[in-house]
Formats: C-alpha cells, sequence, structure tokens
C-alpha cells in the first residue's frame, strides 16, 4: 500500500502520530545545525563576519516569509485534496505552489540584486561590516530561488504524508554546507581557506544541492510532480484563490511576529539600568530556546498534515479528537522536558555567557520559558491544526493579538515602570502565551474552524468555486 493511501486511522493514533512526528523532530535538529555551523565558524573567522552573518540572515527570513507561507497553504490544500480522495486536484496545487515559489523567488532575487547597496544602507550597516556583509547578500539572494523551491518541495513532501524524503535531504544539506563551511571557510582537511567567501558559497552550494534532490525524488516518486501538475490557467484562476487565503495571513503573521520581536529588542536596549546584559542574555537565552522549541514546530507541522487529510475527507469529529491527541502528547512531553531541564539551566547559563550579570539574565529567560512551554507548545499545535484546516487568518488574528496587545504593552509597564528590570520583559512574553494558548484553545473548542478547509459538505467534496469541473481535464 502506497504512503498517501495508509488509512486515516492508522496515522492518527499514537504511533501514527509518532511516525508522522519523528522525522520532522530531526529534520528541525539539522535545520538548526545548518544555522549554528555558519555563526561559529564566522565568528572563527572575525567577529564582523560573524555581525555580518547575523544581519544577512535575518534579512533572508523576511524573503523567505512568501514561501513558508506559500508552503502552508500547499500543505492544506494538498493534505485535503487527498484526505478527499481527489489525485488531480492535489498534484495542480502542488505544481502552483512549486511554479509560483520559483516565480517569486527569482523576481524578488532580481529586485534585491538590483538594490544591494540602497537596502543595506536602509539598514543603516556600519562601514566596518559594509563590505562582508553586501557579499553575503549577493550570495544569498542568488540562492533565493533555490530556497523557495527547497521549502516548498519539502512542504509538497510533508503533505503527502512523507516525512523521510525532505528528512534525507535536510541531513545532505547539513552535511554539505557544515564540511564545505568548515572546509572552504577555516581551511581544515588541506582544503583552500576562502573566509567568508567560503562560507557564504558553501551555504549556496548546499541549498542548491537539497533543492535539486527534492526535486528528483519527487520527480521519481510520480505521484505530484508530473506534467499533469501544471494546470491550465483558466483552472489556475479559480483554483488560487484558495492558496491566496490560506497563505495571505501566514505570511502576515510571520511579518507581524518578526517585527514584534525587533520592538522586545528595543524595550529591552532601553531599560533604565542593566540594558546590555539583559539585550545580551536574551540573544543567549533566545539560542537555546529555538534548540528547545523544535519537538513543538514537528507537533505543528503533524497536526497540519493530519487534519488537512481528515478534514478533506470529510472526518472533522476525526481531526478533532487527533488534534486534541497531539495537544495531550506534545504539552505532557514537552513539560516533562522542561522539569528535567530545569537544574541545568544555571550550567547552561554560564557555559553560553561566562559575564555573570549576563549569565543571571539568561538564567531568568530561561525559567520564565520553561514555565510556559505547556502553553507554548499548545499555542503551537493549534496552530498547525489551523493551517491543516486553512484557518490561518485565525492564527494571524490571535498570534498578532498576543504580540501587539499584550507582550509588547505589558513589557513596556514591567520592565520600565513597574520591575524597571529585565524580568518585567520575560514576565509579559509568558503572560502573552498563556493569553495566546487560551484565546486559541477556545477558538478550537467553541468555533467551526473546519469551515475554510475545502471538506465533503453533504456527501459531495468541496472545492475551490468553479474548480471541481476541471480536476479531471
Amino acid at each position: 500500500m502506497s504512503q498517501h493511501a495508509r488509512p486515516q486511522g492508522d496515522d492518527a493514533s499514537y504511533r501514527g502520530i509518532w511516525r508522522l512526528t519523528w522525522p520532522q523532530m530531526l529534520m528541525m535538529v539539522f535545520h538548526f545545525l545548518i544555522g549554528f555551523t555558519d555563526v561559529w565558524v564566522a565568528g572563527r573567522i572575525q567577529p564582523e563576519v560573524q555581525a555580518a552573518i547575523g544581519l544577512v540572515s535575518q534579512c533572508l527570513f523576511f524573503l523567505l516569509v512568501v514561501a513558508v507561507a506559500g508552503a502552508n497553504a500547499g500543505v492544506a490544500a494538498i493534505s485535503q485534496a487527498l484526505g478527499a480522495g481527489l489525485l488531480p486536484r492535489a498534484r495542480r496545487y502542488a505544481g502552483m505552489v512549486l511554479a509560483g515559489g520559483c516565480t517569486v523567488g527569482v523576481g524578488i532575487m532580481l529586485l534585491g540584486l538590483a538594490t544591494i547597496e540602497p537596502f543595506l544602507r536602509l539598514l543603516q550597516v556600519p562601514e566596518p561590516i559594509m563590505p562582508v556583509a553586501s557579499y553575503f547578500w549577493k550570495v544569498y539572494l542568488l540562492g533565493l530561488p533555490a530556497n523557495y523551491l527547497f521549502t516548498i518541495t519539502g512542504a509538497v513532501f510533508r503533505a503527502r504524508k512523507r516525512m523521510i524524503a525532505p528528512l534525507v535531504s535536510m541531513v545532505v544539506v547539513c552535511i554539505v554546507n557544515a564540511g564545505a563551511t568548515l572546509g572552504f571557510g577555516l581551511g581544515l582537511w588541506g582544503l583552500p581557506a576562502y573566509g567568508y567567501a567560503g562560507v557564504a558559497w558553501a551555504t549556496f552550494v548546499a541549498i542548491m544541492i537539497g533543492a535539486a534532490l527534492n526535486v528528483g525524488m519527487l520527480v521519481r516518486d510520480r505521484e505530484l510532480l508530473q506534467r499533469a501538475s501544471f494546470p491550465p490557467l483558466r483552472w489556475m484562476r479559480r483554483g488560487a484563490p484558495y492558496l491566496i487565503r490560506v497563505a495571505a495571513p501566514a505570511a502576515g503573521l510571520q511579518i507581524m511576529w518578526n517585527l514584534g520581536y525587533l520592538v522586545l529588542f528595543s524595550i529591552t536596549a532601553s531599560l533604565p539600568a542593566g540594558s546590555v546584559a539583559a539585550l545580551a542574555g536574551m540573544t543567549a537565552g533566545m539560542r537555546v530556546e529555538s534548540f528547545i522549541f523544535l519537538p513543538a514546530l514537528a507537533f505543528n507541522m503533524t497536526a497540519s498534515v493530519l487534519v488537512g487529510h481528515l478534514l478533506g475527507a470529510g472526518r472533522k469529529p476525526e481531526a478533532f479528537r487527533v488534534s486534541l491527541r497531539l495537544l495531550g502528547v506534545g504539552c505532557a512531553s514537552m513539560s516533562v522536558f522542561a522539569v528535567l531541564l530545569w537544574p541545568w539551566t544555571s550550567d547552561i547559563a554560564a557555559w553560553l555567557a561566562p559575564e555573570p550579570a549576563v549569565a543571571v539574565q539568561v538564567v531568568s529567560y530561561l525559567r520564565y520559558n520553561l514555565v510556559s512551554i505547556p502553553f507554548t507548545v499548545a499555542s503551537m499545535t493549534l496552530g498547525g491544526v489551523m493551517t491543516g484546516a486553512g484557518a490561518t487568518l485565525y492564527s494571524f488574528l490571535v498570534y498578532g493579538s498576543a504580540t501587539w496587545f499584550v507582550r509588547l504593552p505589558l513589557a513596556w509597564v514591567m520592565g520600565h515602570v513597574v520591575w524597571r528590570d529585565a524580568a518585567g520583559i520575560f514576565l509579559a512574553m509568558f503572560v502573552s502565551q498563556v493569553f495566546q494558548s487560551s484565546v486559541m484553545l477556545w477558538l478550537f473548542c467553541t468555533r467551526d474552524w473546519s469551515r475554510f478547509s475545502m471538506i465533503r459538505r453533504n456527501g459531495r467534496k468541496a472545492a475551490p468555486q468553479g474548480a471541481a469541473s476541471h480536476d479531471r481535464q
């Protein structure tokens, strides 16, 4: 039996959830290692190189917002179509997100290449790192279409419940990137040391190989990527609105979330006392936090795939039940992990920040975030549920409100007026997570979030208006 044809109930069991989740956990770990390797090697070349790569990596993330949003929309549309047994529709949505991603990636690349210096000047990049930042930005822009393709092809595999294929390509990218970065960046193993240029091109080559590998596996699979996957313009006009309805709030969410973090950094940097230590402690703590929550991201992606398939098959009660299972497993397992990690927060802080004042802030940051783990995991898992249902509008409204109407105002009041230190900001982050998860759970339990999906209704398979008649053309 092919993987996409596996009975839905099997994948919705606890064993099925684990089978879909563990490859994504490993995928997130290797994705983390790619960025960690680049930063680590850059720091051993020159501090200016490390500063430049941190800056351009953050800028690259904003350019990838469209790719991530398109991937989320693709998971929703493709998984729902497969759940409904509509393979032709799934193929066409796969072709649309791939073609659209490549087109947008190339367009942004060309625009970026034409505006490198004005863009970096707008960011007020310091002159000492301007040449390095300009070089990295140019190479990253050249690799942007491949980055889009790599992201979206991985989502297509996940929508089909094929988790091993994107895991294999992520491992390959990680190994190639690490080997080339260490070899051509630092000159290890007798290879020529090209410094920051070696680091930049190592990442470029690795992501090109990953994108090519994903496309090759999709072509070989012959299920979703073939000539019939690229629909006629008439079908695209009818099918594209659903992708846009899912992708637009997802992109808006990513933009608002990251802008919120920039404002949070500004609030921290302007604290009445100890702002430098607080900022350094928050930065170091976020590194650890990003690693801790990798499993939660895996639960998020598993939820989107399973809910999409079940809603596509018209099985909303089972989609509700599997969402509760994911919530229970995710919150329980991550809470146990938080309890086990709690005694080690001081040791982790000392390893990350030898300066005692900074280490104190790292410990404070980590402990507030460990206490918030059940709430954070719950909101992330429910965010995956909403993505699978196509209800990204709910996530956009809740996450945006939690950030801009709870976290940031409370951070300023607690950090600048009441407690007048970083602990007030960390408390605001905790409160916003409680608010966010509570509202998401309320929406999940009381609102018909399945109405955003293309589910079976009255015995018929729902489709984008006018597209159903073209599914078999």
